[in-house]
């Protein structure tokens, strides 16, 4: 179950501070009726909801505005969106290998939802690293060390296997390589600070989540 995001919390944030706003147009223009200037510091106070388990915090209508409007993204979300694009690419090679090889039409039905899903992501984390200049950043990463990352050999054991042996080293792969999936998300859900990155992270645990299950469910 994917948590509340900021994304929710900004948009609870935001309407918080719209009321704070039309009640504060309800008064007669930017002064009360004693000459005192009235503003955003003046206005009502705001209640934001506090992230799950937290209590809700009081803010003044200026610092509602900015809780809301903060979401600069950090090291920790370029990180998991470079990481997450290769993670991606080998579940293309993975799912890649299925046809012709698989016996299983549960297992080419997932292997193509799997690659049908993925494609996009690929392209939707690529287009905000690009928005956001991450592009131009270099870093590489270990591809063993990345959780769930097949590795070569592996791959190339899948490769040679037929039928139901390779419906079954199928299934175990991408069980996990999904988990990893899972964890690298939750730690950008932990880390990171972009709303657009929190969103595409909750995607990845709730849709990968829903898959291992259905995977560990055709291995019986």
């Amino acid at each position: 179950m994917p948590r509340r995001t900021r994304s929710g919390r900004a948009t609870a944030l935001l309407a918080a501070l719209a009321a704070a706003v039309l009640t504060l147009g309800g008064c007669d223009g930017g002064s009360g009726g004693d000459g005192v200037e009235t503003g955003a510091d003046a206005g009502p106070p705001v209640l934001a909801p506090g992230k799950p388990g937290e209590p809700a915090r009081t803010l003044s209508a200026e610092e509602a505005a900015k809780a809301a409007g903060d979401d600069t993204p950090n090291s920790a979300d370029f990180r998991y969106a470079r990481m997450m694009i290769e993670h991606h690419e080998q579940a293309l090679v993975l799912t890649a290998l299925v046809p012709g090889r698989g016996s299983s039409t549960s297992v080419g039905r997932l292997a193509k939802r799997i690659s049908a899903a993925q494609k996009p992501e690929i392209g939707a984390m690529e287009g905000w690293l690009k928005n956001n200049g991450g592009d131009e950043r270099e870093e590489t990463h270990d591809h063993d060390a990345m959780p769930g990352m097949a590795t070569d050999k592996q791959i190339e054991q899948l490769r040679g296997e037929r039928g139901k042996a390779f419906d079954r080293l199928f299934l175990e792969l991408m069980i996990t390589h999904h988990q990893g999936a899972v964890t690298m998300a939750t730690e950008a859900l932990a880390d990171g600070n972009n709303v657009l990155v929190e969103e595409m992270a909750n995607d990845v645990v709730a849709q990968q989540t829903v898959e291992i299950d259905r995977m560990r469910g055709l291995m019986t």
